[in-house]
């Protein structure tokens, strides 16, 4: 039985088959699910793991540390991390395996369950409160975020990581509610306050989607994590390991592709020098292109629609 199906929750990890495929998940491998969820890409490389195979489950969410208690903690090859992945540098360090890695996955974004749970603030279409916190035990709440986030930084936000087009409007008619005593406390409140800023909605999309996106990344830090571990994973993986990053909308993937563009690149150097020094080589290799989900994937699990797979590998 799958973690999910014993939870009851009805997650289904996306484009498992592609990044099992991307892995190369050997049997002897070490290896890292950072964005562990509910288990559905860990239990799947667990599966493929001999008895020397080692796998570190990461996550933010005390649920998902619950999850991987009842269904991992018992497996000596598994370790659970409670944390951020862009803390994985300091965890691999006082272990000792720094640059031992065979393979590490980002399934980044929001999983099922924290969406369908209302009392987690994360959607619009349950009603409940304002937290979309990962880490609900910890940091600041999306309403208290609100509360004390000045206009032009608001507006900034929704702009950048919700790719806002009324991304002033809505922080106007936000901070107006705000200085009125009429901040929103709710998700729905709020998804009907920005739905009445903005002036022409997209079709087939609720007003609110993109602002929710902004909030969210805000309050949980999440550009920042991704950033920390780009700068990080190239030590980490051992020569021949894979990074998968699997990203639902497009300023994360444009980190990931640019991040192993510039990995992959060779600096210009004067026709002088022969031979490229070490600290200036390639360090990883893309690994075929960005991958999304397949028709039938898409049809029996909409949250895949979005999902992009992207792969690179550490070079000797």
């Amino acid at each position: 039985m799958s973690p999910q199906d014993a939870k009851g929750d009805h997650h289904r990890p996306v484009l498992l088959a592609e990044v099992l495929e991307g892995l190369n998940v050997r049997a002897d491998g070490f290896y890292i699910d950072g964005t562990f969820g509910r288990g559905g890409h860990a239990a799947a490389i667990r599966e493929r793991l001999g008895p020397e195979g080692r796998l570190w489950l990461v996550d933010r969410d005390p649920q998902a540390e619950a999850v991987a208690r009842e269904h991992f903690g018992q497996d000596p090859r598994c370790r659970f991390f409670r944390g951020s992945f862009a803390e994985l540098g300091d965890w691999l360090r006082d272990s000792g395996l720094e640059g031992r890695v065979d393979g590490v996955l980002l399934d980044l974004g929001v999983s099922s369950p924290q969406l369908d749970h209302a009392e987690r603030g994360f959607s619009f279409l349950r009603d409940g409160p304002l937290d979309m916190r990962m880490d609900p035990e910890s940091g600041r709440s999306a309403v208290e975020w609100l509360q004390n986030v000045a206009e032009d930084e608001l507006a900034r936000v929704l702009r950048v990581y919700g790719e806002e087009r009324y991304a002033r409007r809505i922080a106007r008619r936000l901070v107006w509610a705000r200085e009125q005593g009429e901040l929103p406390q709710t998700t729905v409140a709020l998804a009907a306050l920005v739905a009445d800023a903005v002036p022409v909605p997209e079709r087939h999309k609720h007003p609110a989607t993109r602002t929710f996106q902004a909030i969210r990344i805000a309050v949980n830090g999440e550009l920042e994590a991704l950033e920390r571990f780009l700068d990080g994973v190239c030590d980490w993986l051992a020569p021949g390991g894979r990074l998968a990053v699997i990203s639902f909308h497009s300023l994360e993937d444009r980190m990931v592709k640019r991040f192993i563009r510039r990995a992959a690149g060779v600096r210009d150097l004067p026709p002088e020098i022969p031979v490229i020094p070490e600290g200036l080589r390639p360090r990883m290799r893309p690994v075929g292109r960005a991958v999304r989900a397949g028709e039938e994937e898409v049809r029996n699990n909409p949250r895949a629609r979005s999902a992009m797979l992207r792969l690179a590998e550490k070079l000797p």
